[in-house]
């Protein structure tokens, strides 16, 4: 069948569709139904284990000596290689040594680790015994870890000594140990891994050394766990300011994600496929471990930047040294070796036949970004898109079944059992070109979120599927052409995404609202050619006021990369006597948006004086 007949299948009869996808799984206990329609669960009796589908089964089926994992640490000048025989002994005597600390399955732990085999392994570890993860990624805060810790309420907690960024040394130990000092909870087990890179940093809390557990730890055998059960959590932000831990269960997701690597990025399995994201987003959990070893595919790990790492053509080095036949990455990423290599000297001297598809994600691929790759490796670079909240693609264009002409700008059609509508803010279908908000028709296709972690009606209804009953609210906005093709416009909420990473512009404004000398604020983001979006604040000044005006701005970066992290790439502000608002009070941060990018059409009426304008404007202007 072709991608529309396949399609048009999902739609009208799923649970054929997806039985027939889980047929591929090894089920401990075959579910007997594909989806119940009370609990909206997916191969709901079912009984599985994730690590099992992703090790031991290919062991079983004599793999043993395939690559599973290569580790490529730029930043280090280190590389690894483990077979599928040495992951599995890896992850195995970790799952053991957890046992051995009492963690069962339904525990909790959250794993603080830079991008390293060990922060794999521990993510498989916790899948072996039926313990549901969370893996927080390495560039928030102290803060932000604690409150992911408090409240995930976790029994252990996993990290690292130290990462590495460029040439800077970050302490994950000493970041852990500090949020240790907030938490709410009862001091959690603690696993350090020593990477041996010098640091001389004790960290003040009781922790067991990740080698001695490994020496002495017997090897343990896969916990079955139902289908529905946790796999993980992964902490997103919302439009509350607040991070919001998505549940991810076992069964829909090991079904989905092994039938997309052939479907969608043309996997056979033994080849290899490099996901260049960071294991503390979706992306890296489904594609760098999930994903590609449930369909026996060799996987890429990658400790450092496209850039500076220490060259700006690590990328093609590794995909010709590894034979890489998919490059997975951000269009973020693409545009910093553009821009530092933009005429690819390694491609001179080298070629990379093995590579025969690029596909992005994470933010809008800009045409420059698309067209350079194509001009320079003259293969197909696919754009697709999807969220934390969906665990895999929600529209792609599909590799495995050839891919369709689409339009420039354009992420193609749904993917399987994605009946997604464009509509109205009263719900009604919008016409071709007119933008809309992106609702996917329920029920969800396996693989997507199945709540909230400690609220799994509550905000998970509020958020997703109150606003429009029947459908899931994806918060992005788009339109489509007159062949079906859509194209995505934005996010109808307040976070953006810097250099691929969601950042909540309501959170950087509770962090600024929190300084004394702040009245008042409003955070927007806005386009950047190199890293996607940047925030940008505006900030009135409480009459108490008594600092220099540049030294304030210093310390309120500071701030915000104190309590949310560099990540936020926080450095505009913009000092403004009032705040535009509406006539109901609401701070009108569209407008504020339309004057930095200088795309205002008209004054709005809503203002008070159209002087408030031109007094932005003149702020604007001023040297920043």
């Amino acid at each position: 069948m072709d991608y529309q007949q396949l399609h048009d299948k999902s739609i009208q009869d799923p649970e054929a569709f997806w039985s027939s996808w889980a047929d591929q799984i090894p089920w401990f206990t075959k579910p007997t139904k594909a989806f119940n329609h009370d609990t909206q669960q997916w191969f709901e009796d079912g009984e599985l284990n994730a690590c099992y589908a992703a090790l031991d089964l290919h062991i079983v089926q004599g793999y043993g000596k395939q690559k599973a994992l290569i580790w490529e640490s730029a930043v280090t000048g280190k590389h690894e290689i483990y077979t599928f025989e040495e992951l599995h002994l890896e992850v195995s005597k970790l799952a053991g040594a957890m046992e051995a600390l009492g963690l069962i399955k339904g525990d909790t732990a959250v794993i603080y680790m830079p991008m390293i085999p060990q922060a794999v392994f521990a993510m498989l570890a916790c899948a072996r015994l039926g313990i549901v993860h969370s893996l927080v990624f390495g560039g928030f805060s102290a803060k932000e870890l604690a409150r992911r810790i408090n409240h995930l309420n976790a029994q252990i907690i996993l990290t690292a000594s130290e990462g590495v960024e460029y040439q800077k040394y970050i302490n994950y130990a000493a970041l852990v140990d500090e949020a240790i000092d907030q938490l709410k909870i009862d001091l959690p087990y603690l696993i350090k891994y020593d990477r041996g890179l010098g640091s001389n940093y004790q960290m003040r809390y009781p922790f067991f050394d990740y080698d001695i557990m490994i020496k002495t730890a017997a090897p343990v055998d896969c916990t079955i766990v139902p289908s529905s059960h946790p796999l993980y959590v992964l902490y997103t932000s919302g439009t509350t300011g607040h991070p919001k831990g998505i549940v991810r269960d076992t069964g829909g997701y090991v079904t989905a994600l092994k039938g997309s690597m052939k479907k969608i990025y043309d996997m056979n399995p033994g080849e290899v496929f490099w996901c260049a994201s960071d294991l503390g987003w979706v992306v890296g959990h489904s594609y760098i471990v999930y994903a590609p070893l449930l369909n026996r595919n060799t996987t890429v790990l990658y400790e450092g930047k496209p850039i500076k790492s220490p060259t700006h053509d690590v990328f093609w080095k590794i995909i010709f040294k590894h034979r890489v036949k998919v490059l997975f990455t951000a269009p973020s990423a693409i545009r910093l070796i553009k821009r530092e290599d933009p005429t690819p000297l390694y491609l001179k001297t080298h070629t990379l036949n093995s590579l025969k598809y690029i596909f992005l994600a994470g933010e809008t691929a800009d045409k420059s970004s698309v067209e350079w790759l194509q001009k320079n490796f003259k293969i197909p670079v696919v754009d697709h898109i999807w969220q934390t909240e969906n665990g895999w693609p929600m529209i792609t264009n599909m590799a495995g079944l050839g891919l369709q002409e689409c339009p420039m700008g354009s992420v193609c059609k749904p993917n399987f059992g994605y009946d997604i509508n464009i509509c109205r803010t009263d719900g009604s279908e919008t016409a071709p070109f007119e933008e809309g908000q992106l609702l996917i028709k329920l029920p969800l296709p396996p693989g997507n979120l199945i709540g909230l972690w400690q609220d799994m009606d509550g905000n998970y209804k509020t958020y997703y599927l109150d606003p429009y009953p029947g459908f899931y609210l994806t918060g992005d906005l788009g339109y489509q052409d007159e062949h079906g093709n859509f194209f995505i416009t934005g996010r109808s909420d307040d976070v953006i995404n810097v250099f691929g990473h969601r950042i909540s512009t309501s959170r950087i404004e509770a962090v600024l609202n929190e300084n004394a000398n702040v009245e008042n604020c409003a955070v927007i983001g806005i386009s950047d050619s190199l890293t996607g979006q940047i925030p940008v604040a505006f900030i009135v000044l409480s009459r108490q006021n008594n600092w220099d005006v540049e030294d304030l701005k210093k310390t309120l970066i500071q701030e915000v990369r104190k309590e949310i992290g560099a990540v936020t790439n926080f450095k505009n502000i913009h000092i403004l006597d009032k705040l535009p608002i509406t006539r109901s009070g609401k701070i009108m941060r569209k407008l504020l948006r339309d004057l930095v990018q200088e795309t205002l059409a008209e004054y709005p009426p809503t203002l008070e004086d159209v002087q408030d304008v031109e007094r932005i404007r003149a702020v604007l202007n001023q040297k920043n």
